[in-house]
């Protein structure tokens, strides 16, 4: 008998009409370290730096802190790291125990020199190397300050909020007498701590209980807090995941951004809540400069947000300025974390490219996904059985409708028995994927990491017997409810865990698998039904550490050890596709994210684009949201509208929770199945844009989804825009998201520059507001001027089909009539690309000339598809078009031109895509 917690869990989920119960979710108030660190304020701060303990080598600083009020010692060190990056630690300088430090998260840590340019009795000055930069350590109290020339580029402790809650003995237990006295007689140990420091105890530092939860605390109070101070910065983004506006809030009249995964049943908008990701990395942007702050810590965090412009009106700001006010506006964050160190990566840009250049330097970039990854996915919550799939498959070709992957749910299991199949709905798995891949489609199935106590299941069996379950902190086996009732939860944490799942994927191990079948990592918060706010006990231990200090990074290895399996059934050979729900700084080398437990309401389908830009500004671009909603139904417009806006963002898929009726796209009548048709296609005819972009994003950390700021960084005008986005830097899309729109009006960014309309080919000018009149067929997207995007137009049923099928070469003329764009071509799906198999162009237009030519001379790899079509936009009509091929043999093409709207048709030009050519205009 299911317990009564899983039962009401169960009945909430199934109702699809309540909202999130915020009462199974702390406050910082009800967050005994939050609350406690929060309720410092700012002044002078108690820690002075002894600069007489500075110690230089050629990578690293370091010197000790000490806190006047209770003595206690920490250890600063200061690197200096190539690309523009500066680190700064800190640490006790002599713990009772080690503290965390997160692990396999940083791909490498690359040091160059320090050198001092002067130091007296009040500081120290660094040179940072770059552009004048420095870094300038006050003595007392301690403050860092990186300045570049005259500027302040940002602040640590400017503010007095440093605070380093010290590991120490509970009073009110038994200590090493010896150890005390030992400890007595090292001037610089915690016997220094005052008396009054240590019998200050406060609610929440060594228990803390949350509803009817009991937190017990070993290690008792071990929070860190750091304040950091944006000069001229009126701008910052980034802390996902927030169902909230691109731009983060203050927060100075509310709870701070709390970062730390959770299952979080129908989510509202527009608060700071935490959701079911985590990564720790703030950009912060003026028409300057960008800049980065990455805080790496694992642990519960809250990010605290202030500006001293916050609140003041447009007229205020103006008067300032008639006044001649001389306050610069700033942005002063302050981050809180429960447990670990204070480790932070200073990026200092000076670009927003710069910063995700510095960024993917330390912890990677978006893997490089199988095409067929980046075409529309068909899911549901669930699809009934074998034939339920083979009547779902057979729908999109009956309607003419494209589909790469049809996805599996927790029903197709066995018991919610993970790597098995429900023997009487899923008798025969391989013959189901057999007929998938026939007509080159793929499938995903759920894998979660709760796993079904049940001593007849093999995987139970093996992590038990193996030792491989998180521990409780009595040393058993820790055991939550999940889908299956009971459930054990494996210790991903554990490299030699992480190994033995990996090789469960293989096609000896997860019978029925096939190469066209891909995975899906769910409820990996983790999510835990009867555990405190739905996830696991802190004090549950993954080996020496407690749940408390790694819990964000949980998921984040879940999904690399599921990648990794897929991986290594193939022997390396084919690249994987993974979904996770939680996910950590790191998580973008491992596959995609999605935002989760939607709902079909119009403002899910709005903050889906601003939640998808912030994850692509933190590394990982590979973002969509449930089309759809997953709870609730949506009205046929809703539907086709977020079917629309899901074309033009990364992730593209329709999920959809068990109790909702279906919505297959040919299910609304032939109107809207028209509509959606159209809006899949359209993906589908870009989808070699979309596979560029997704090699540029994984060569150089650069999002695919991005906002306008990113290319039009001196723009003020795009610094708060959320409801539009760039695919790269050529393609803008503002979709439709508002009930029965009538017209849009979209920033077209850019003073000198001109936009057209990929539907209609008219001109814009950039630099102004535009009003689109629209209609239910209506995706407003736009060409810049001056690019050149690739396209396929014949669509096929599934990406694969498409793969030699020729190119149409959209030429989107600049006011000074030039273009330039890139084609990337290779197999799709195996890690050959990385042994130089592949094809790279770069097609350019100047001076009546269009030519390709070879980025990667030293690369191999040649195909079928050719160049059918060259449309040039903002052309004027020539008297003659002349190709030359790289045989030299030079011939005429046939052309059209359409005064009206200035386009330039070149039919069945017929040269090989992989091949050098010109084609002069003249």
């Amino acid at each position: 008998m299911m317990a009564p917690v899983l039962v009401l869990w169960l009945a909430v989920c199934l109702t699809g009409t309540w909202a999130v119960d915020r009462g199974n979710f702390k406050t910082c108030d009800q967050s005994a370290f939050c609350k406690r660190q929060r309720a410092l304020k700012p002044g002078e701060s108690p820690y002075r730096a002894l600069l007489e303990t500075m110690e230089l080598t050629n990578t690293r600083l370091t010197l000790q802190l000490i806190n006047d009020n209770n003595k206690v010692r920490l250890l600063l060190e200061l690197y200096r790291l190539q690309g523009n990056i500066t680190r700064v630690k800190i640490n006790e300088l002599k713990p009772l125990k080690p503290r965390y430090e997160v692990p396999d998260v940083l791909i490498r840590e690359p040091p160059t020199d320090l050198s001092i340019l002067s130091q007296d009795e009040n500081g120290v000055v660094l040179s940072l190397g770059a552009e004048s930069q420095r870094v300038i350590i006050s003595a007392r109290p301690f403050r860092l300050d990186i300045m570049e020339g005259s500027d302040v580029l940002m602040s640590l402790n400017s503010r007095g909020l440093l605070a380093f809650e010290h590991l120490r003995m509970r009073k009110d237990t038994q200590a090493d007498p010896e150890g005390e006295k030992k400890e007595e007689t090292d001037p610089a140990s915690q016997a220094e701590v005052s008396h009054k420091e240590e019998e200050k105890v406060e609610d929440g530092m060594w228990e803390e209980t949350f509803k009817s939860h009991s937190d017990g605390k070993p290690n008792g109070p071990s929070a860190i807090s750091l304040d950091f101070s944006l000069p001229g910065v009126e701008h910052v983004y980034g802390i996902p995941e927030h169902a909230d506006p691109l731009r983060l809030k203050t927060t100075d009249n509310g709870d701070p951004y709390r970062l730390y995964n959770l299952d979080v049943f129908q989510y509202e908008l527009f608060n700071p809540m935490a959701l079911y990701g985590a990564v720790p990395v703030m950009l912060a942007h003026n028409a300057q400069r960008t800049t980065g702050i990455f805080w790496f810590n694992a642990a519960e965090t809250w990010v605290d947000i202030s500006s001293n412009t916050a609140g003041k009106t447009v007229f205020g700001k103006m008067l300032d300025y008639v006044q001649g006010s001389s306050e610069t506006p700033q942005t002063d964050v302050r981050w809180i974390s429960e447990s670990g160190i204070i480790d932070v990566f200073l990026m200092l840009g000076p670009t927003a490219k710069d910063v995700f250049s510095q960024y993917a330097s330390l912890t990677g970039t978006q893997s490089f996904p199988p095409l067929a990854s980046i075409a529309y996915h068909q899911c549901r919550w669930n699809y009934n059985d074998q034939e339920d799939v083979k009547s779902v498959d057979a729908g999109f070709d009956e309607h003419d409708i494209p589909y790469d992957f049809i996805w599996l749910d927790i029903e197709h299991t066995d018991g919610k028995r993970y790597f098995t199949w429900d023997p009487h709905k899923f008798a025969n798995p391989k013959e189901m994927l057999q007929g998938l891949q026939d007509k080159k489609r793929k499938l995903v199935a759920i894998v979660d990491p709760h796993i079904k106590i049940d001593s007849n299941y093999k995987i139970h069996n093996e992590i038990r017997s193996r030792g491989f379950y998180v521990k409780n902190k009595d040393g058993g086996d820790y055991e939550g409810w999940c889908w299956p009732g009971s459930a054990g939860y494996p210790d991903f944490t554990r490299a030699d865990m992480r190994a033995w799942w990996a090789s469960m994927f293989a096609y000896d191990q997860y019978e029925g698998a096939m190469e066209n079948m891909y995975t899906w990592n769910d409820m990996n918060e983790p999510s835990v039904f009867n555990g405190p706010e739905v996830t696991m006990h802190k004090d549950a231990m993954h080996g020496a550490w407690e749940h408390r200090d790694l819990h964000n990074i949980y998921g984040f290895y879940v999904q690399m050890a599921t990648a990794e399996g897929l991986t290594q059934r193939s022997g390396g050979v084919e690249r994987p596709f993974v979904l996770t729900r939680a996910f950590f700084a790191g998580s973008q080398r491992y596959g995609a994210v999605w935002t989760g437990d939607n709902a079909a309401e119009w403002d899910h389908l709005k903050i889906s684009i601003p939640m998808c830009l912030s994850l692509g500004l933190v590394g990982i671009s590979f973002c969509g949201a449930d089309v759809g909603g997953f709870f609730k139904t949506p009205s046929t417009e809703l539907l086709v509208r977020w079917y629309q806006t899901g074309a033009y963002q990364p992730f593209f898929r329709a999920h959809a929770h068990l109790d909702t009726p279906r919505r297959e796209p040919w299910l609304f009548g032939p109107e809207n199945t028209a509509l959606i048709r159209e809006a899949i296609r359209q993906r589908y005819t870009l989808l070699p844009y979309w596979y560029q972009q997704f090699y540029n994003a994984h060569q150089t950390g650069e999002p695919i989804m991005r906002p306008l700021w990113v290319e039009y960084p001196q723009d003020p005008a795009t610094f708060a825009l959320d409801d539009e986005y760039l695919i790269g830097r050529d393609l803008l899309v503002h979709p439709v998201t508002e009930e029965g729109s009538r017209g849009v009006t979209a920033y077209l960014p850019g003073k000198d520059e001109v936009w057209f309309d990929v539907h209609t080919f008219q001109k814009h000018s950039g630099a102004q507001n535009l009003y689109i009149p629209v209609t239910m067929s209506s995706i407003p997207v736009f060409q810049r001027g001056g690019s050149i995007i690739p396209r396929k137009l014949r669509v096929r049923r599934s990406s694969t089909c498409m793969e030699h099928d020729p190119y149409t070469l959209f030429v989107a003329l600049s006011p000074q009539r030039s273009a330039v764009g890139e084609l990337y071509i290779d197999d799709g799906h195996t890690f050959n690309y990385q042994k130089k198999e592949f094809i790279h162009r770069r097609l350019s237009f100047s001076n009546n000339a269009l030519s390709s030519v070879d980025l990667a001379p030293d690369a191999q790899f040649t195909t079928n598809s050719w160049i059918e079509r060259i449309v040039f936009l903002g052309a004027s009509k020539p008297s003659k078009v002349t190709l030359k091929t790289a045989d030299g043999q030079e011939s005429q093409l046939e052309f059209d031109f359409d005064a009206a709207v200035s386009v330039l048709t070149l039919r069945k030009p017929g040269m090989n895509a992989g091949a050098d050519w010109t084609v002069t205009l003249q």
